[in-house]
């Protein structure tokens, strides 16, 4: 039905360019503006969605500085048409190294994949197009893939990272009491070679490893939907941790066509909290002045609307700015070389200390 739907809309676009040369107009492509945030409304139950009155971006075949990006997007649509005809499957990386010449780079494709994901109002796996994922997952967690391999979360070794046809796993099976969402692969290890997803209460941990990618995003919606289970983020106390937190569960206003299947509005903030800094007396040698970027950084987030929402992390943020200062989850270590795990988390845990 979605295939159906999508050869459709591409056939309707490629009317339209024929439409336009039959007339003797010049064929012009209109694409929605995903960078904007004019574009976006904030909705508490969803996150950030694109509005209905969206301003667009028109990609002109008769303009020497759109030209190559209407080749670009003509080449694109063939290659999704053939891909959802014959009911196959490419990667973003397949279709970049099948034509180098013409897209000149990894991140054009990436960029046109979203564009046209938007454009044509499908979700991008409706595409056919696949993105491998850098995310990994491990904990009290087993599910089943698309293609019927059951896949077992649990032993500490094995750490899978879903990168096949995006997450569309089903048949969840966990007793974990909560997920958490951990900003960087480093701390993930940690807390793996620290055996944390046994030793407190079973629960799943999870990594996109900085800026989380659509997979990462996914498996957090799919595990929220299944489980019902309290969502914790464990970020850095600086503006780019405080963000990434936020695109877990705002979204993000390039992806902001595809909210309602990415975010995860129940998200708390688990910490490092700028006023652990204070409270836990962490070493003035472990934080780092805030630079001039985060400081801009800070003052943009403080502004989103979704902000307003949370009196308690605007708190927090405004702790930051007055003082000037922040700090990455490793700077516990200066406390004691295992007080993440064996106090701070466990602590923050028990007695409910998120926001």
């Amino acid at each position: 039905q979605q295939d159906r739907e999508v050869v459709t809309r591409i056939e309707s676009v490629i009317l339209g360019i024929v439409a336009s040369l039959s007339e003797d107009e010049v064929p012009v492509l209109v694409l929605p503006n995903r960078s904007s945030w004019a574009n976006v409304g904030f909705d508490s139950a969803i996150g950030l969605q694109m509005s209905s009155g969206h301003t667009v971006t028109t990609i002109r075949s008769d303009c020497p500085s759109s030209v190559t990006k209407f080749a670009q997007i003509l080449k694109l649509l063939s290659v999704i048409y053939r891909l959802v005809q014959s009911n196959s499957y490419a990667t973003k990386r397949d279709i970049y190294y099948n034509n180098t010449q013409l897209f000149g780079s990894q991140r054009t494709v990436d960029n046109l994949v979203d564009d046209l994901s938007c454009m044509l109002k499908v979700p991008r796996r409706s595409l056919h197009v696949l993105a491998t994922s850098k995310g990994l997952i491990s904990g009290d967690l087993c599910y089943m893939e698309e293609d019927g391999t059951r896949i077992d979360c649990r032993s500490s070794s094995a750490v899978s990272s879903f990168n096949n046809l995006e997450p569309t796993c089903s048949d969840i099976v966990s007793s974990a009491k909560f997920v958490m969402i951990v900003e960087k692969d480093a701390t993930f290890q940690r807390l793996l070679d620290e055996d944390f997803c046994t030793k407190l209460s079973p629960c799943i941990i999870i990594t996109g490893k900085g800026v989380p990618d659509v997979n990462s995003r996914l498996m957090v919606r799919k595990l929220w939907d299944s489980l019902h289970i309290p969502t914790f983020a464990l970020v850095d106390a600086d503006p780019h941790g405080i963000e990434i937190m936020c695109i877990y569960k705002y979204g993000s206003v390039a992806m902001s066509f595809e909210a309602h299947s990415l975010t995860v509005p129940s998200v708390m903030w688990l910490g490092l909290l700028p006023s652990d800094l204070q409270r836990l007396r962490v070493p003035s040698d472990a934080l780092i002045p805030l630079s001039k970027r985060d400081e801009n950084k800070l003052h943009s987030l403080l502004t989103r609307p979704y902000i307003a929402d949370q009196p308690e992390w605007q708190k927090e943020m405004e702790l930051m700015q007055q003082s000037k200062v922040k700090a990455e989850i490793q700077s516990l270590a200066a406390i004691g070389s295992d007080f993440l795990t064996a106090i701070y988390l466990p602590n923050k845990l028990r007695y409910g200390g998120w926001i």
